[in-house]
């Protein structure tokens, strides 16, 4: 096992070094496909060129190994990967202008070319990254560059790690051992050797990964498990079994210090935050500007066919919990709530002619673009819902002050899969709490897009 280690050592070395001449090569090869798109030709190319190209290799390779690319992605998602490359090619472009405009040299060097180079280095590198990695998967099943694991911990912990690492057979895990914590049926395990831990590792035992599996509830055997692997020279990990529990962004942070697991947090941080605010002001901004004509007409046809504002305020809860005033255009008699609010029943209300019209058509919502650019709200996120029903809501659906996590949205991943109006409230939580798991500025994208190819009418807009 000794020697099998040593070698899976030496390919991760060796892949690790491919990687790098790969993000290397790319950063060339994209200047030179970037200087024949923009001037045709690679004869004459300037010198000040291929200075500039080997300065941002040079340059790269520092700022990748700094957003961690090149660490170990075995098992890992893959997506994450894609996006620190791309974090790293915005930081490696902010150094390369930066230092084009204080040196002001940046007319020396083709725009276009700059754009290029950069953009044909990027897909360089997840290109080539695409190719080799159902290779290398492809190589783990067949039995090759593979890591012994060792189970340390409770049964069925140790039986849902086991579970999963069987499942994933191209993330080149194999559990060698099994040491349990209490007395359990081992034969779960089939053939894997498993016992009782004793509070010394096997001597004989050598793995290249320790995975300490335990529930929450059990933490407090965690010190004398690690207390006990003193010795092992294997990477020894904790996989707190968190099963059952409901978790948004899961992750480990560093902070003053002290290492914490996060367990439920929101998405919005950091470049997010930036990312998330500067999509809404740039869209919001521009579509408010295509309907100002369609929100003028439908203002005076409001304030024509019925009594009233042409606006209405609604108190509804965002981000954080704080309450904000909604813009919609008015639908309902102005006394339509005179005896009080109630959720749904929207067939119950007293709805105006060209009110009816603008919820079918949710037209009744482009105001909320006001809300966007006030910061109110974001184009995309969970419906917000009004503060008194919050606080109904809370006690009855588990999970349901967790969509404050982020701005509430105009439309959201629950809108675009038919979970509104009078629909379950259940299934509607359901898909916003995955939204917040699973966000990216992609999957606006993508919602966004599907709120306009599905159209605005829909059968439970009300």
């Amino acid at each position: 096992m000794a020697r099998v280690a040593k070698t899976i050592s030496g390919f991760e070395g060796y892949s690790h070094l491919a990687a790098r001449i790969a993000d290397a090569s790319g950063l060339l090869l994209g200047g030179f496909l970037a200087y024949w798109l923009r001037f045709g030709s690679l004869l004459d190319m300037v010198e000040r060129y291929q200075w500039m190209m080997l300065s941002g290799m040079l340059l790269g390779m520092v700022v990748f190994g700094a957003c961690g690319i090149y660490r170990s992605w075995r098992g890992a998602v893959r997506v994450e990967l894609v996006v620190r490359i791309a974090h790293a090619f915005v930081i490696l472009a902010g150094i390369v202008f930066t230092y084009l405009y204080f040196t002001k040299t940046g007319a020396r060097f083709s725009r276009l070319w700059l754009g290029l180079w950069l953009s044909n280095a990027f897909l360089f590198s997840v290109g080539i990254r695409t190719l080799a990695y159902p290779l290398l998967n492809r190589i783990r099943r067949q039995g090759r560059n593979r890591k012994g694991v060792i189970l340390v911990g409770e049964l069925d912990s140790c039986l849902v790690a086991a579970h999963r690492i069987a499942a994933q057979s191209s993330a080149g895990f194999d559990v060698t051992a099994v040491r349990l914590v209490d007395a359990s049926d081992c034969s779960k395990f089939g053939a894997v050797d498993c016992r009782a831990f004793d509070r010394v590792l096997d001597a004989s035992l050598v793995s290249d990964e320790i995975w300490v599996c335990l529930p929450l509830a059990r933490g407090s055997l965690l010190d004398d498990i690690l207390r006990s692997l003193d010795h092992c020279i294997g990477n020894v990990r904790y996989m707190p079994d968190m099963q059952g529990l409901r978790l948004l962004n899961h992750d480990i942070s560093t902070v003053a210090g002290l290492y914490l697991l996060d367990m439920s947090c929101t998405p919005m941080s950091g470049t997010a935050r930036f990312i998330k605010a500067a999509e809404d002001k740039l869209l919001a901004g521009i579509a408010l500007v295509l309907v100002s004509p369609v929100m003028i007409a439908i203002s005076l046809a409001v304030k024509l066919t019925s009594r009233g504002p042409v606006f209405y305020h609604q108190e509804r809860m965002s981000w954080n919990g704080e309450s904000f005033q909604m813009l919609k255009f008015r639908s309902m008699a102005v006394d339509s709530e005179s005896e009080g609010i109630s959720w749904g029943g929207a067939n119950c209300k007293r709805v105006t002619p060209v009110g009816r019209f603008l919820r079918r058509s949710s037209l009744d919502e482009l105001p909320q673009l006001i809300n966007v650019i006030k910061g109110d709200m974001s184009l995309v996120g969970p419906r917000p819902e009004r503060t008194v029903f919050v606080e109904r809501f809370k006690h009855e659906i588990p999970g349901y002050m967790q969509k404050h996590m982020v701005l509430a949205g105009i439309t959201g991943w629950a809108q675009i899969h038919g979970w509104r109006g009078d629909t379950d409230l259940k299934s509607r939580i359901e898909h916003d709490l995955w939204y917040i798991d699973n966000w990216s500025i992609w999957l606006d994208f993508k919602i966004l897009f599907l709120t306009m190819w599905r159209g605005f009418f829909h059968p439970h807009a009300r």
